[in-house]
């Protein structure tokens, strides 16, 4: 059967996360949205669809699958936001005639013959599916969970976590080295994967979660993990670090210090002391050292957060910083409760941080300018060479447009 994962309406409550890749390609546990979906649906092929302006990229990135163009035989769509379990997988692979699988008012996906992409777009982020068609179809309820903004992915990370484990071969790998002075508590629990370094008197605790750690991960002397928590291939634990429930570190991300309930894409730096806590970071995040984030109010409220210029009640007691790609904070950065943090934008300098800081801006808390885009694409282009990682020209190109897609965030600051 075709499989078609795609974005809906509310993908905008994602930004600025989903400036630079679909909701679906957002992490939540140890996997994407979008690897659960494909991991748990067999398929015959794959269509993604994207708002327009990210589908060259995407296609770069994804040569085995269709990027906005469908398939005419029967499709299994899946909305990008879902969370996808295995018993919800089963009851969609169960269905055999067409229907619509809502949630509530929600729409969660579909079986159907129906191709709806549109012949043209009239913008670059318009929707090419619009779910609202297969409304006429029989209807089919499942409980399943959609994320509406990223702190639902912060909440949901330590089950994630949890639930994701079934998808992979589990235990430690002999060709892993474990310092024979590293403590690994409720070892069952525990994944490690080949290439990876456990270094002296490192602190492995999996007795209330399950620790997954990936292929050429390096956990440094001294470093502890609690579960349940997750590391990506290819990244640094630093000595003493301090990892707590509900993290999931993406592949080559370098992190110290002391981090809880957060999510780092990947390719995402945290190595120095300081505090991230309920955060989500981008890809390309740089938190200079002393960097430390509030993620409680004072009065034990719940949290607001501007999204997308618009002011929304989390209802969690407890939102750290939301930062896009390429974010930078200077040393020893002050960042308030629920802050977000655009792509490209660096702030620094003495101060509790504004709420929301620019894309592409360049200032403390009480003055920024302009970063202008060429500039900020040399340091990117700089960055991720450094990793061993190349900025190609639909990448540079992609770049560009969110420079322009978001300039009016630096027409006025949001207080």
């Amino acid at each position: 059967m075709h499989l078609c994962i795609y974005e809906d309406a509310r993908s905008d409550n994602f930004l600025p996360l989903t400036y630079f890749r679909p909701v679906f390609d957002l992490r939540c546990g140890v996997l994407t949205l979008r690897e659960k979906i494909v991991r748990r649906l067999p398929h015959t092929s794959l269509s993604l669809v994207t708002r327009p302006f990210l589908a060259a990229v995407l296609r770069e990135e994804n040569p085995g699958a269709a990027v906005n163009s469908l398939h005419e035989n029967r499709t299994l769509f899946m909305n990008g936001r879902l969370l996808l379990d295995a018993p919800s997988a089963a009851l969609f692979r169960r269905q055999k005639t067409d229907a619509v699988f809502v949630n509530g008012d929600e729409i969660v996906g579909a079986l159907s013959h129906q191709s709806p992409l549109p012949g043209s777009v009239d913008s670059p982020d318009a929707l090419l599916i619009d779910p609202e068609q297969w409304r006429n179809l029989p209807h089919v309820p499942v409980q399943v969970r959609l994320a509406g903004y990223p702190w639902d992915l912060l909440s949901a990370n330590a089950g994630e976590i949890g639930a994701d484990v079934s998808l992979f071969r589990g235990g430690i790998s002999r060709r892993a080295k474990i310092h024979r002075s590293a403590i690994l508590a409720g070892r069952t629990r525990i994944t490690v994967g080949p290439g990876t370094d456990i270094g002296p008197g490192a602190i492995l605790d999996a007795r209330k979660g399950p620790i997954v750690i990936g292929e050429r991960v390096t956990v440094f002397p001294g470093a502890v993990l609690e579960g349940p928590c997750a590391v990506g291939d290819g990244s640094v634990v630093r000595i003493h670090a301090k990892v707590y429930a509900g993290t999931t570190i993406g592949p080559v991300c370098k992190v110290g210090g002391e981090i809880e309930g957060s999510i780092l894409h990947s390719y995402a730096n945290k190595q120095h002391d300081g505090f991230l806590g309920d955060s989500y970071l981008g890809m390309w995040v740089n938190l200079g050292a002393g960097t430390t984030n509030s993620n409680l109010k004072n009065t034990y409220g719940t949290v607001r957060v501007t999204i997308n210029g618009v002011s929304v009640d989390s209802g969690s007691l407890f939102v750290g910083v939301i930062a896009g790609d390429h974010a930078k904070a200077g040393i020893n950065s002050t960042i308030n409760t629920g802050t977000v943090i655009g792509p490209s934008a660096n702030f620094f300098g003495g101060g509790m941080s504004p709420k929301v800081i620019p894309a592409f801006s360049w200032g403390g808390a009480t003055r920024t300018e302009t970063y202008r885009v060429d500039k900020a694409l040399d340091v990117a282009v700089t960055v991720m060479a450094r990793r061993s990682v190349k900025a190609t020209e639909a990448y540079k190109e992609l770049f560009r447009n969110v420079f322009s897609m978001t300039a009016h965030e630096r027409e006025q600051r949001t207080p």
